[in-house]
């Protein structure tokens, strides 16, 4: 039920969630930030809790179940810093040329002939990340068109991210490439959509005496005389789901992969089918119906940070 906190909650424009704000880590080495995910369902699983409040206790917990479908490095963009605005702005592109011609890219400036030209003058750059494209068909997500996103790299040094990410180009990139399990992340979806809605059901309000007015289903004032205007916070109807929520520190109990282990049900998970590709199997839930696209990333700022020895006893195969 959406409440002050989540105010004004419009109905998202996009269905691909926009990651943004830095990751801070204390490793040097340069890193992916990010990956694009879709939502399978649940499941249950039987771990050993190794926190202060349950040590060496055997739990039965819920776990989310993410697809990746096939993902390439099609570019690398580079980012400078505007000396007039301070903005971090994008200066330069760098495509490869056989999968930017493959996913209809119309204009390739600067191809992966041109990357030598740019280690000279590296350190003139902020920022470096990589343009990457997923192919939705390759899972049961029931998409035909591809998604493009971008990813920046993480790491202390420019010139070290920057010999990392053009190490990408043109390559498939894979999960266990970007995390490892025991990691925490934080994940960013839309919740699901339930259209436009009254007062009460939007806002939780409770109904009119029956006796006060002619309408039962409906706040019972909008406001002072002064001012002459209806504030942000007195309920209205209007959009409920369909937002953007991105839920932080969720622990990556495995990256399983489905030939090795199957972890489909015997029917499929329910409103998706079967899962194809390699997979996330994330503690908790996440917002969003099946097949949303979910963008999977390391904690910004997460409390419990580090990686963790997971110890899971059993997956269950009903979902």
């Amino acid at each position: 039920m959406a409440g002050m906190q989540f105010w004004n909650g419009r109905r998202a424009r996009r269905r691909l969630p926009r990651v943004r704000g830095q990751i801070k880590t204390k490793d040097d080495s340069p890193a992916l930030s990010s990956m694009l995910a879709f939502k399978a369902g649940m499941v249950g699983v039987t771990l050993i809790e190794n926190t202060k409040a349950a040590l060496n206790v055997e739990a039965f917990k819920g776990a989310t179940v993410l697809e990746i479908p096939d993902t390439e490095v099609y570019g690398l963009r580079l980012y400078k810093k505007d000396p007039k605005s301070r903005y971090v702005v994008a200066a330069e592109t760098i495509y490869d040329s056989k999968i930017a011609e493959k996913i209809n890219l119309k204009k390739v400036k600067n191809d992966t002939s041109t990357i030598e030209n740019f280690k000279s003058k590296i350190k003139d750059y902020h920022k470096v990340s990589l343009l990457l494209v997923a192919y939705p068909k390759s899972i049961s997500a029931d998409q035909n068109h591809i998604q493009k996103y971008e990813s920046y790299i993480i790491g202390s040094s420019i010139e070290s991210n920057f010999n990392f990410a053009s190490g990408l180009i043109g390559k498939k990139l894979q999960p266990e490439e970007v995390f490892k399990a025991g990691e925490f992340l934080d994940l960013a979806s839309i919740t699901k959509g339930k259209g436009w809605q009254g007062e009460i059901k939007r806002k939780g309000i409770r109904r009119q005496f029956h006796k006060a007015t002619e309408k039962i289903r409906h706040v019972g004032t909008l406001g002072a005389f002064t001012p002459g205007k209806i504030l942000y916070t007195v309920p209205r109807a209007g959009q409920m789901g369909y937002n953007y929520r991105t839920e932080k520190d969720k622990e990556l109990l495995k990256i399983g992969d489905i030939s090795v282990d199957n972890i489909n049900p015997k029917s499929g998970f329910k409103n998706y089918g079967l899962i194809k590709n390699k997979y996330l199997l994330v503690s908790g839930s996440i917002p969003g119906t099946a097949k949303r696209e979910v963008r999977v990333r390391k904690s910004q700022i997460g409390k419990r940070k580090g990686i963790k020895e997971v110890n899971l006893n059993y997956i269950s195969s009903q979902s």
